[in-house]
């Protein structure tokens, strides 16, 4: 039964990660990927359509991203979202293709980057913690019940806590990597 707790917090804690990976790929670095336009939906016949689902997207180089939308017709609709969008970014169309060059980043924006990236991070480590706090629960539940005797309830929390320092640690790590990332010019 223990193991079972176990396994649901390193469960959890690895999607918090994923999901903390997932939300540093919309934060902009002075490179461009195309990453940055996983979170544009275009209007396709009324239905809000992720860009990938309706065009190749390239990055042929470090600051250009361009986009060769299936339907020629959606040409317009994909350069209305991406300049709706808050990416700040100019699409330019070039017949059927759209390319958009990516700025370089200025030093404030640059530190704008990397504090969306530690506010990122803190809600990782509070989803990590909140982890901690079912597997706990579950544990001291499982001590009440009679299930486990108390030395190794005692056993399965320290683990509780070594796991949870280790998953806070990965979160660190993934933080101080990507401010490395947006700070280099």
């Amino acid at each position: 039964m223990l193991d079972d707790v176990i396994k649901e917090l390193r469960s959890g804690i690895d999607k918090s990660i994923e999901a903390l990976r997932r939300d540093l790929t919309r934060v902009r670095t002075g490179r461009a990927h195309a990453g940055m336009l996983d979170a544009i939906r275009i209007d396709y016949y009324g239905v809000p359509t992720p860009l990938q689902q309706m065009a190749n997207v390239a990055v042929p180089e470090p600051r250009l991203i361009t986009i060769k939308p299936w339907e020629k017709g959606q040409v317009k609709a994909i350069e209305k979202a991406i300049r709706e969008s808050d990416l700040n970014l100019n699409p330019q169309v070039d017949g059927d293709l759209i390319r958009i060059p990516i700025p370089a980043l200025t030093e404030d924006r640059r530190k704008e980057m990397v504090k969306l990236s530690r506010k990122y991070g803190e809600e990782a480590k509070v989803a990590v913690r909140k982890h901690r706090r079912d597997a706990n629960e579950m544990i001291d539940t499982l001590d009440q019940g009679g299930d486990v005797s108390g030395d190794d309830a005692e056993r399965a929390k320290k683990k509780v806590e070594d796991i949870v320092a280790e998953g806070i640690k990965q979160v660190d790590t993934i933080i101080t990597a990507k401010e490395k990332d947006i700070l280099e010019v």
